[in-house]
């Protein structure tokens, strides 16, 4: 879209003044303040609004499935066996550690949809480069969902039998972990969810975006759901690894901090020196994923059309 009628579509409050004046941007014989393009706008609201809802239907389906590959991940075991293990704990352990990821992924979406989104148009605006401006877009969103670490990271904790009886629920473990190791235990394992965050959205947003191209006056909450199960399912796939880098690095708590090299080193041995070992529990996780995106972006486009800010 033109630049012009992108900041007349999106900032439609925001005033055009002659390019002598101050702290403004030269934009083709004119100056939009950047003052106004920092401002959040409704647009901004609306999308935050609806990658939460999205958020919250899709967390409550797919939490007993992301449980089994977690269980799968952490112990290296097939599906089956997760399931048995998961099903000797009982129902009242299945959804043991459900707040972090109910709260981490509700906000986590909101910040995707809404940061992705406002800083795509306002960097459209501003530089007129499409294709950098997902790059810089997918990336910052990506950094700013990893302020949400610390819920991740008890959720991991929460889900690892080891700690069955260290940890009470999720209150518990967060003043344990702050009072015995301090705030920056809360973010073991930040390097690779800032490249699996920033990777993801990129290529998420981009399929997403080309598959909206193809389905044109077509879409409808099937096909949304199809193509946001399809991309979903092909993206968690393709960082995987990096997840289960994640998984390993916070499994501990307290000593050092592994970098990124040390913990694949360390799986690489303890998994047989096999590639597959980074890739244990991703037969589930797809499943997951196609499921879990499915909703998500037919839930997401549902509510874009009813909520009208």
């Amino acid at each position: 879209m033109d630049p012009e009628k992108l900041r007349e579509k999106i900032f439609p409050t925001i005033s055009v003044t002659n390019k002598s004046s101050l702290n403004k941007f030269d934009s083709n014989e004119n100056v939009v303040s950047i003052g106004s393009l920092l401002k959040l706008t409704s647009n901004d609201t609306r999308e935050f609004i609806c990658g939460w809802g999205a958020a919250v239907i899709n967390v409550t389906v797919t939490y007993p499935i992301n449980k089994i590959i977690f269980r799968q991940i952490l112990e290296g075991v097939p599906a089956n066996e997760a399931v048995k293990q998961l099903s000797s704990e009982g129902i009242r352990l299945l959804y043991r550690g459900i707040l972090p990821p109910l709260c981490q992924k509700t906000l986590s979406l909101s910040i995707m949809f809404s940061v992705y989104e406002g800083s795509r148009t306002r960097l459209m605006i501003l530089i007129n480069q499409p294709i950098l401006s997902k790059i810089i877009a997918a990336n910052v969103a990506g950094t700013a969902e990893a302020m949400l670490m610390p819920l991740e990271r008890i959720q991991t904790l929460l889900q690892d039998w080891r700690y069955h009886n260290k940890f009470k629920n999720t209150s518990h473990a967060f003043k344990f972990i702050l009072q015995n190791y301090g705030f920056t235990e809360c973010y073991r394992g930040l390097f690779p969810i800032i490249l699996r965050n920033g990777l993801s959205n990129l290529t998420f947003f981009t399929l997403r975006d080309q598959s909206k191209q193809l389905i044109g006056n077509d879409e409808s909450f099937l096909s949304n759901f199809v193509s946001g199960a399809l991309i979903g399912g092909f993206t968690s796939t393709l960082f995987y690894p990096m997840n289960v880098l994640k998984i390993h690095m916070q499994s501990k708590i307290g000593g050092r901090f592994d970098n990124l090299f040390f913990a694949m080193r360390d799986i690489w041995i303890s998994r047989n020196r096999s590639f597959n070992g980074f890739y244990q529990g991703v037969h589930l996780n797809y499943m997951r994923s196609f499921i879990s995106w499915g909703v998500i972006n037919a839930s997401y486009d549902f509510l874009k059309n009813i909520i009208l800010l």
